[in-house]
């Protein structure tokens, strides 16, 4: 028990250290979930005071625009539902909100040692993919966010695991990788794509042992008749997942997705809101995800040509790689996981892993590509690292054993050892200049928001004034004021939002304006609906400011915008 309680501590060390640098969410996901875990711990339930995207309210200006509105038509609420106890124990805090998925997410480290020792891996080989689980090269600094990340980087290898088990035997482990695939569901979208490798995997098992039987039957046949019978044995050496364990995933599966499904249902009219009015699967180009003006249909989408279709599928599956190699890999391991994953290629151990990873790549090609570079794919992704930094272990041991083979001076025991402590000490330092960059990004990003929120309570903002701005969930989260995306469309669009919502403040940032926004921002052109504005963060580059506050006068009374 030494070994994985040791591992628990250094995954749980680094993410407390992440949590304790940086100590607030740091991007839209982040700041949705800790919104509606707050909404629901404050009593509100399943709601939020504000718009971060149109896609959850119908795509359209809705006929009775109103604020709170249902929360999760599209990001589903397993991340909030973890963070409520905590807050209601320590308070609204972001040390509340983040513990739990850090103390969850560290359950990655030992769990990694325990599916290398169940495939049989060398104890060194179980150790260092242990480390490398505790600190996952450049997806450690995501660890301490409340966030997805830190729930399916456990789930996704405990699903995986199980349905190997369930393939050496274990017909319960099969049926509680359904469990485990429908938290993963509820965490993510794209988790359903887990219960379809898992259903893969399945047909598969089933698919191998019919064309064994038939083997055997034929060779029986052929011995009949005084002719040589094929090699058998292999229906005797290993016998499919039952029927039973996979109706028992199917049903554990239902148990968790099916009561938020007839919420959905209830609330939307769709189990998928987002996914069937075709806002997230029918846009030509990622700017459209944010359009009130584009009608996002399967017609138009088809109308666009096969050339653009095809562009945009190999521009998902090429980022995805990409993503897969730095995010994952920190790009060293990635030839190291391909030769592990050559070793392994007829492993049942491994089997579920290659249907999962096969899966999800061809998701982020087919389902979801223009989603993929904004950080789509790496969510679902992260669940493969455990699996990954084994095989890529293994290709380390392999690596040595080709070379001592060709060099008797080699001991390669001893080579072994040391070329694998050298490649987890390299992937680990990799993760934190690309944690220092990251968290300068965010930072930059947060100190305008403190600044605006000083400001604005300086100024008597009140706290119902609504605002317009690019990340909804953001502002809440910094100033406590509900509001409304500007959506990515013309000017007179965003002027019918801001009147719809009865907007009564416009707050600009330079690295994320909707277009028809920026020359606002610039100073260049300002429509008489927007003042002059009131409070500024200049750039450090003598450029245009990084945020700038504008009042918002829809009203003829109103002279603030005069």
């Amino acid at each position: 028990m030494r070994t994985p309680l040791l591992l628990f501590g250094l995954a749980l060390i680094v993410r407390l250290a992440l949590i304790a640098i940086y100590p607030d969410a740091a991007y839209p996901d982040s700041y949705y979930y800790v919104e509606v875990a707050r909404s629901i711990a404050g009593g509100h339930g399943l709601t939020v005071p504000f718009v971060w995207i149109f896609a959850e309210v119908g795509n359209r200006i809705p006929a009775v625009p109103v604020l709170p509105v249902p929360s999760n038509a599209h990001w589903l609420p397993l991340a909030s539902f973890i963070q409520v106890p905590f807050i209601l124990l320590l308070g609204p805090t972001g040390f509340a909100s983040a513990l739990p998925l850090a103390l969850i997410s560290a359950t990655a480290a030992p769990l990694t040692w325990k599916i290398a020792k169940d495939a049989g891996a060398q104890p060194i080989v179980g150790a260092g993919a242990g480390v490398l689980a505790a600190i996952p090269a450049a997806g450690t600094v995501f660890m301490g966010q409340p966030e997805n990340f830190a729930l399916l980087l456990p789930l996704v290898a405990a699903t995986l695991w199980l349905v190997a088990r369930g393939l050496k035997g274990s017909a319960w482990s099969f049926a509680l990788a359904g469990l485990l695939a429908g938290l993963a569901s509820l965490a993510r979208n794209d988790g359903v794509l887990l219960m379809g490798a898992i259903g893969l995997v399945w047909l598969g098992d089933r698919l191998r042992w019919w064309l064994a039987v038939r083997r055997d039957r034929m060779s029986g046949a052929a011995a009949a008749h005084g002719e040589p019978s094929a090699p058998s044995g292999s229906p005797a050496t290993r016998r499919p997942v039952s029927v039973l364990a996979a109706v028992g995933a199917v049903a554990l599966f239902l148990a968790v997705m099916g009561p938020w499904w007839l919420r959905q249902l209830a609330t939307f009219g769709s189990i998928s809101p987002t996914s069937s009015n075709g806002a997230a699967m029918w846009i030509r180009t990622i700017s459209e995800w944010n359009s009130i003006t584009v009608d996002p249909t399967l017609g138009r989408f088809l109308a666009q040509g096969p050339g653009p279709i095809l562009a945009s599928r190999l521009g998902g599956l090429v980022a995805a790689v990409a993503n897969f190699a730095v995010v994952i890999c920190s790009v060293v391991l990635l030839p190291l996981v391909i030769v592990g994953a050559w070793e392994r290629r007829r492993s049942i151990d491994f089997a579920p892993w290659f249907v999962y990873a096969a899966v999800v790549f061809a998701g982020a090609t087919l389902v979801y590509p223009l989603h993929v570079p904004g950080g789509a794919f790496i969510h679902s992704a992260i669940g493969l690292a455990p699996y990954a930094y084994i095989l890529g272990l293994e290709g380390v041991l392999a690596a040595v054993a080709f070379v001592a083979r060709r060099r008797p001076s080699w001991r390669e025991g001893s080579a072994g050892r040391v070329f694998v402590w050298v490649t987890v000490g390299f992937v680990v330092l990799t993760s934190i200049p690309f944690g220092l960059g990251t968290l300068r990004a965010w930072d930059a990003e947060r100190q305008p928001r403190i600044a605006l929120a000083s400001e604005m309570d300086r100024l008597g903002v009140a706290p119902d004034d609504r605002l317009l701005s690019i990340d909804a969930a953001g502002m809440h989260y910094w100033t406590g004021r509900p509001g409304v995306v500007t959506p990515n469309d013309p000017i007179g669009t965003i002027e019918a939002v801001a009147r719809a919502y009865g907007i009564r403040w416009l707050v600009l940032e330079r690295d994320a304006v909707a277009s028809s926004l920026v020359p606002v921002l610039e100073g260049a052109a300002r429509p008489s609906w927007i003042g002059a504005p009131v409070f500024a963060v200049p750039s450090t580059d003598g450029g245009i400011p990084r945020l700038a506050l504008y009042p918002v006068c829809l009203d003829p009374s109103d002279t603030r915008c005069g």
